[in-house]
């Protein structure tokens, strides 16, 4: 609903608020009230008129206001597709009121009561249109971050915030935890890589040292052999020369 104006004392009608002000917002439509007071003893016949009949709605568009009394008329304006240059609008209002019968009703109302014609006294008021630009959201509230420097978090409820720094301060306790478990078992498989290592070292080293005695047995044997063969030839030889 748009906020209210000024108003406009006439000698038959009391118009508040003599400007419309409709707080523009494409594709939705937007409602604006204004209250006509009867201050007489005499009964009102009102009607409202508008520039743009295709633009806006207007309930009641026609009416009786009873002595010492008032009649609340809201006008609507359909949904925009577009919003008008500089958000200007031309847009006119017009209110008649002529004094009526006691007898009148609203079926009786017609526009000829309020043409000249008529004979009877016609009072004209005008009504001017104005878009306001909407109430701009609330812009974010800066937070500490952890390093100290601003960081920006959107603006949300109560319950949000606080479920929003529950969950920081538990992941701020759990990370250092995961962090310190990965380490834990990095080191640990590191510890054991190096076992192994040690192990296969030592391993090839008794391997090695064993293959070292088999050729060493192997070199040793190989040379008594040899020397069995040349004392045999030797004796041989001895035996052929002095037969």
């Amino acid at each position: 609903m748009a906020s209210p104006g000024p108003a406009t004392a006439g000698e038959l009608l009391r118009i508040d608020p003599i400007e419309l002000r409709f707080p523009f917002e494409l594709k939705k439509q937007i409602s604006c009230s204004m209250q006509l007071s009867n201050l007489s003893d005499d009964y009102i016949a009102f009607k409202v008129k508008t520039t743009s009949p295709k633009k806006y709605s207007v309930r009641p568009n026609a009416g009786v206001v009873l002595p010492r009394s008032t009649c609340d008329v809201v006008v609507t304006m359909q949904a925009q597709r577009e919003a008008p240059p500089d958000m200007q609008c031309k847009d006119k209002f017009l209110v008649q009121s002529v004094i009526a019968p006691s007898s009148v009703t609203v079926k009786d109302i017609t526009w000829q009561m309020f043409t000249k014609e008529s004979g009877n006294k016609v009072e004209e008021v005008k009504l001017r249109v104005t878009y306001i630009a909407p109430p701009q959201p609330p812009s974010p509230v800066p937070e500490e971050s952890e390093e100290g420097s601003p960081s920006r978090v959107s603006e949300s409820e109560n319950g949000d915030s606080l479920g929003g720094g529950f969950t920081r301060a538990l992941r701020e306790r759990i990370e250092p935890q995961e962090n310190s478990l990965e380490a834990g078992a990095l080191i640990s498989k590191l510890n054991e890589e190096k076992n192994s290592a040690i192990q296969q070292n030592h391993k090839i080293r008794q391997e090695l040292d064993m293959m070292r005695r088999e050729i060493s047995k192997k070199r040793g044997g190989f040379s008594f052999i040899i020397v069995i063969i040349v004392a045999l030839i030797g004796i041989f030889l001895g035996y052929m020369m002095k037969s």
